[in-house]
């Protein structure tokens, strides 16, 4: 189990030194100049080269590189162009909002879509009508349910805030606010949860300990519950990975069109302004959240399924 632990971490930190390594290269090809978007169209020579030379934009890409991958190293993100803040402060205030929203939205497709792949398996007439439906939610896009949503349970019938968020010092009314996006999340990806759910119960159902539990008079119910859903939850973990992922990038979309101050308004924000050092800490800290997400579920597959850890 140490080695498998030991390999999964290395493999996590590889892969995050690689997707930095891509998102610095990549940025480089963005269009547009900070400084231009900093001191505006009539700016003199001098300025412009005062102030390139304060961003250290007057280095040659690798050294700014190797100077961005030595203070990453300290876990030093640099100052933000448009707010002339540090990074790091600035991600401290909106990553709790975007994480709250992302496990909110991966409990809500859970629950959603266990219970209702259980009930398809029991009942065969409700399994057409649940797989179209899960069908037609993942066909919607993500923003496009947020805005129907927002429509119907915001505006037509005000259930819930349509927008803003007053902070975690209040539960009960963040968890209000927080309804809405979480719902979104949730409905676009309980469609995944639920066909691999259902694909994977279907599948241990024709295993040899089920017709023997069925054989000793053991109940459907029961037998879904209690012989079927764990050896078919593996397949699961391994797709929630993944749904963590898509979640985290979903979550982005789903706050500009709720208006929540968390990382998705704030990437808006350093993408217009060409704020290089806000946009890479943004970037990084996503990719390292998707590795995290990985590796924890890594882990958890390896803790359920020893076979995994010693393969």
């Amino acid at each position: 189990m140490r080695s498998f632990l030991l390999r999964r971490v290395l493999l996590a930190l590889a892969t995050l030194w690689l997707a930095s390594s891509l998102v610095f290269a990549f940025l480089l090809l963005l269009p547009g100049d900070p400084v231009q978007a900093i001191l505006g169209l009539e700016a003199s020579p001098a300025a412009r080269q005062a102030l390139e030379r304060a961003l250290g934009l007057d280095k040659p890409p690798w050294e700014r590189y190797a100077d961005w991958l030595t203070r990453t190293l300290r876990f030093d993100l640099g100052e933000s162009i448009r707010y002339a803040k540090p990074v790091g402060e600035l991600l401290g205030e909106r990553i709790p909002l975007t994480l709250g929203l992302v496990f909110l939205g991966l409990g809500g497709a859970l629950f959603l879509a266990l219970p209702l792949a259980l009930l398809a398996l029991r009942f065969p007439l409700c399994d057409l009508a649940l797989s179209g439906l899960m069908a037609f939610l993942q066909s919607v896009p993500t923003f496009f349910l947020g805005v129907v949503l927002l429509y119907a349970l915001a505006v037509h019938l005000p259930l819930f805030p349509a927008s803003g968020f007053p902070g975690f010092s209040h539960p009960w009314e963040a968890l209000r606010h927080l309804f809405l996006p979480a719902l979104t999340l949730a409905l676009s990806r309980a469609a995944i949860l639920f066909r691999m759910a259902r694909g994977s119960l279907l599948e241990v159902m024709g295993q040899d300990y089920i017709r023997t539990a069925r054989a000793k008079g053991v109940p459907e119910t029961w037998v879904l519950i209690k012989h079927a859903l764990k050896p078919a939850s593996l397949p699961l973990i391994t797709v929630l990975g993944l749904e963590g992922g898509f979640l985290l990038t979903g979550a982005v979309v789903v706050e500009v069109v709720f208006a929540l101050p968390g990382m998705g308004s704030l990437a808006l924000t350093a993408l217009e302004a060409r704020d290089y050092p806000l946009l890479q800490g943004l970037v990084l800290v996503m990719a390292a959240l998707i590795v995290l997400f990985n590796l924890l579920v890594d882990l958890l597959y390896g803790l359920l399924d020893p076979q995994v850890a010693y393969a």
